[in-house]
């Protein structure tokens, strides 16, 4: 689970923002632990929140990758599969851990889940458009991804930097697959963002 970004853009950490009656960070780990047999959290170095009994915590990097790496290093040699999750997406279901767990058993590499892009999608160079992207091909990727474990292992033995692990296993020649994802997987990146996960929260309980 990687929770040790700053919110930048959100202006604040926004893990330890309040969902409903949990913090965005708990609401995460609580479908992670369903899902998993262990769960690893990564936190900022100076970051204080009280883990659930079972749960490890470890201080994050200066990037993303660090971050994983840091996690990684406290997974056991002898797990087959590990997930890597965004704490910053805690409406992610069960079923889509279950997803991209079993595409993996399949025979994968790594697997992710994605959403078809449904806007218009255009290349910019400052405010003017140099080009119109076809979207045939083009999906948005999400968090859980799945991964085998030497797989991920082997693509951070490096020390490789990326917004998204599997990115690293495709550089390395590892077969991704994508799964289906989930439209209200939102990722928590401005406040008006968190307004949006509270109304989906609501509904889903409706």
């Amino acid at each position: 689970m990687v929770a040790a970004g700053g919110g930048s853009r959100f202006g604040a950490a926004k893990q330890f923002a309040r969902l409903g009656d949990m913090s965005v960070l708990d609401r995460s780990v609580a479908v992670a632990r369903d899902a998993c047999d262990g769960v690893v959290v990564v936190l900022p170095a100076d970051g204080e929140w009280t883990a659930p009994a079972g749960i490890e915590v470890v201080p994050g990097g200066a990037t993303r990758s660090d971050s994983v790496r840091a996690g990684l290093l406290v997974v056991p040699d002898d797990v087959d599969i590990v997930l890597v999750h965004d704490a910053a997406r805690p409406l992610a279901s069960r079923s889509l851990f279950e997803r991209v767990v079993q595409a993996v058993i399949g025979g994968a590499d790594a697997a992710v889940p994605a959403v078809a892009i449904a806007d218009t999608v255009k290349r910019v160079e400052g405010d003017h458009v140099v080009e119109t992207v076809s979207r045939e091909g083009l999906v948005a990727v999400q968090t859980p991804q799945a991964f085998r474990a030497r797989a991920l292992r082997a693509a951070h033995r490096n020390g490789g930097i990326d917004t998204d692990d599997a990115a690293l296993v495709e550089a390395g020649g590892g077969v991704v697959v994508v799964v289906e994802g989930e439209r209200n997987n939102l990722k928590l990146t401005v406040p008006g963002d968190l307004d949006l996960a509270r109304a989906l929260l609501d509904g889903a309980r409706a």
